[in-house]
């Protein structure tokens, strides 16, 4: 999808233009490598050192900060994973992780998604040192929800970045835009205009999510 600017709007009444909305920020990104490049265990301890900044580390060993989310994105994050919760606990095939956990990707990057589900036939398969701090593994499932800092395009290219590593579904979800994104491996994004729910049909059977609170914010 191409993202357009569009041009300050005039009437009778008004002759200078209309300020364009603030472009979302996005992360900041801090350049590393090739000067210091972070080990698992010297990231554990940086996240742990500043839990007010929400900490990822890219492919390129560049650490991206963001800063925790708006009171609108918190309760509709919390309620996405209450409803997977709910689903996953009744299925029994797999467990779902908060925001707060990070994952290895198999490209190196750590990433935490808003959401995530990861079948337990994968995660007994981990050794114990892959199970120590970080999990190193894509989820099956990733959900990210667009804030109001965040660009579209660094989101999008996040979640091309989870089908690459493993992933088998992932739902980007704009609020800003009223759109969901469906992302599956090997195929072509498909974008729907404010659906009233989403299906997790083949891959989490049984489980559908209800987009109408994100929609429209409970406060």
């Amino acid at each position: 999808m191409t993202t357009q600017s569009l041009k300050p709007r005039q009437d009778s009444t008004q002759t200078q233009p209309v300020p364009a909305a603030a472009e979302p920020y996005g992360p900041i990104v801090l350049r590393l490598a090739p000067a210091v490049r972070l080990t698992d265990a010297q990231l554990e301890e940086l996240c742990a050192l500043n839990p007010d900044i929400r900490l990822e580390l890219n492919a390129q060993g560049e650490l991206e900060l963001m800063p925790p989310v708006l009171g609108f994105t918190g309760n509709q994050e919390s309620n996405i994973n209450a409803d997977l919760g709910i689903w996953a606990r009744v299925d029994g095939s797999g467990l779902v992780f908060s925001a707060s956990t990070g994952f290895t990707l198999p490209n190196r990057a750590l990433r935490s998604p808003d959401a995530s589900w990861v079948l337990k036939s994968r995660l007994a398969a981990l050794t114990d040192e892959q199970k120590r701090g970080f999990l190193q593994i894509c989820p099956d499932f990733v959900i990210e929800l667009r804030s109001s800092s965040d660009r579209l395009s660094v989101v999008r290219r996040k979640m091309d970045e989870y089908m690459e590593n493993g992933a088998r579904l992932g739902w980007l979800i704009d609020p800003m835009e009223l759109r969901a994104h469906i992302y599956r491996p090997n195929a072509p994004v498909e974008i729907l205009d404010r659906p009233q729910s989403l299906s997790g049909e083949p891959e989490l059977p049984g489980f559908t999510l209800d987009l109408n609170p994100i929609w429209e914010p409970a406060f």
